[in-house]
């Protein structure tokens, strides 16, 4: 947590006043409601999303943020939790970050509710103050991200995704959010500028890195919140896994293929799916291109004047890939 501590520390200011307005954002008068935003509010994250926004709006803003930054970061963190509420009722999830869901706790009509209350209350937010840069920004991450779920279920069914097709999925699941987030901060306080498009693609390449980091936690040995193997018991085609798929004999693809749809929950042969990815590069294959990812996003930051706000997004980069959990 140190090295997120230095990352947030040129931001910390606008963190703290953040809170206090996304908090306020997120009221109603509905006393059931507040109470699960409250439960919600305090069990938060590294809260890595808003801090893209505020350290992309200073670097190109001489350390500078006006009120769209703090409504940009509000939308992103609203439509975020809405999809995270909802992602926990679709999965059946009744955990995240070591607390209850809140389907696990008010059951799943409750938590759909909440979850479209904060859609609606971030679509509202940019609507009342003519924010439709803004909200561009967000509708298209939005549909990105539903698109890219739905790739991922139907390419499941048949095990049958390319690297390509990968790319595609994790650009849209994952990093089409840290993209929203660098160019809401950038459209914040230089709308139109080319720097809108520079900083969403810098974002989309650390969520390619990022995802591809997650991807390697699947064959690790340390506990990091989710189990080992996860990934393949629920069948996702991972690129450690495509990787070795693509290095092996037909023999050996059918065992693979075989063992992935039919004996996914078999923790024996789960480990052998695991030891077979790692004999066949498939690790250092995924690292090789997560490195490459990230050396692509520091060399957009290249272009930008040296500042604390750079510097802390090159940690942020690097601690995408070098993170432990």
């Amino acid at each position: 947590m140190k090295i997120v501590a230095q990352i947030k520390e040129p931001v910390n200011k606008e963190m703290e006043l953040f809170e206090k307005k996304f908090h306020e954002s997120m009221s109603s008068k509905v006393a059931l409601l507040n109470r699960i935003t409250y439960y919600i509010v305090n069990r938060k994250g590294k809260q890595m999303r808003p801090m893209f926004v505020f350290l992309t709006a200073k670097l190109l803003n001489d350390g500078e943020v006006n009120e769209r930054t703090y409504r940009g970061a509000s939308v992103i963190e609203l439509i975020h939790t809405a999809s995270l509420v909802h992602d926990d009722v679709v999965d059946d999830s009744y955990k995240r970050r070591g607390f209850f869901s809140i389907n696990a706790l008010w059951k799943n009509k409750i938590a759909v509710l909440v979850g479209d209350y904060f859609f609606s209350k971030g679509l509202l937010l940019s609507i009342e103050h003519g924010d439709v840069d803004l909200l561009k920004i967000i509708a298209v991450a939005v549909e990105e991200i539903s698109q890219g779920e739905l790739l991922q279920i139907e390419k499941a069914r048949r095990l049958d995704i390319t690297e390509e097709v990968y790319y595609d999925i994790i650009r849209q699941k994952t990093a089409t959010l840290i993209a929203a987030c660098c160019s809401m901060g950038a459209c914040s306080v230089k709308p139109g500028s080319p720097d809108v498009e520079a900083f969403r693609n810098f974002g989309e390449l650390c969520g390619m890195a990022f995802q591809i980091k997650d991807d390697l936690f699947d064959y690790g040995e340390e506990q990091i919140g989710k189990p080992t193997g996860i990934d393949i018991k629920e069948q996702k085609m991972t690129l450690p896994l495509i990787y070795a798929l693509n290095q092996s004999e037909p023999k050996e693809k059918k065992w693979l293929i075989n063992s992935v749809k039919n004996y996914n929950k078999d923790k024996k042969r789960v480990k052998e799916i695991i030891a077979y990815v790692k004999n066949k590069g498939g690790l250092s294959y995924a690292e090789t291109k997560m490195h490459e990812f990230k050396e692509k996003a520091l060399a957009i930051l290249d272009n930008y004047p040296a500042s604390e706000y750079k510097d802390a997004l090159q940690l942020m980069v690097n601690y995408v890939v070098d993170r432990k959990k």
